[in-house]
């Protein structure tokens, strides 16, 4: 086995449920015996959920069409003990007029735009257009104190889901007035987007591919 070749990184704290990672090997081992024998070696907080064969050289970085992620708000006063490490416990959403100001405003981020208002300082980039296909407000069924913010786009900056969930709170409690994100956007000034979400509410749910592969397990 040869260099680990993985899609994306996260920052501390944030999780993930679709990871891409490739490799090449020698080894004539199928994909459900890399999936067993892989996550046997991994610590619990890990897992290979499924494995395929790819190309030689296959880099799940370079051949991404788009990321999903999902942001998880957790809407109660007092802290959930089973959710601690995985949500972020704020009142900003509390009311339902806060939430439709959120939603108005998640609509304006959709498109192709600089985003380099949405960036953290350590980002040196010098390409920051990026194109959001969505970036929508739901309560989530089995659980309605919690509300996500599923944001799907062709690639992202650091920090960047973080700093738009973190502008969608500061325009739904209203210390940033209505249209903060084309403010931001147009100005490319950090200043004047809103506060960076914590890690801990961050999934990256997707990493999207043309190609899935062949012969996976488990089947999907």
């Amino acid at each position: 086995m040869r260099e680990i070749r993985g899609a994306s990184r996260t920052d501390a704290g944030v999780h993930a449920h679709g990871q891409r990672v490739a490799f090449d090997t020698a080894l004539d081992v199928p994909p459900r015996g890399w999936v067993l024998a892989v996550t046997r070696h991994l610590p619990r907080e890990i897992a290979v959920r499924r494995a395929a064969w790819v190309s030689p050289g296959f880099s799940p970085r370079f051949t991404s069409r788009g990321k999903r992620y999902r942001y998880l708000i957790f809407r109660d006063p007092v802290r959930d003990p089973f959710l601690e490490g995985r949500v972020w416990r704020s009142a900003s959403f509390a009311s339902a007029e806060a939430v439709d100001r959120a939603r108005r405003e998640a609509t304006l981020a959709l498109g192709t735009h600089d985003f380099a208002a949405f960036r953290a300082s350590a980002d040196e980039r010098t390409n920051t257009v990026r194109t959001l296909r969505a970036c929508e407000l739901s309560e989530d069924p089995g659980d309605p104190r919690l509300l996500r913010v599923d944001v799907e786009g062709d690639a992202f900056l650091h920090n960047m889901v973080r700093i738009l969930v973190g502008t969608l709170a500061d325009v739904a409690r209203g210390r940033l007035a209505e249209g903060a994100i084309p403010r931001a956007l147009a100005s490319r000034d950090r200043r004047d987007a809103g506060i960076t979400a914590p890690g801990e509410g961050l999934y990256l749910m997707q990493v999207l591919l043309d190609d899935e592969g062949e012969s996976p397990w488990p089947v999907p």
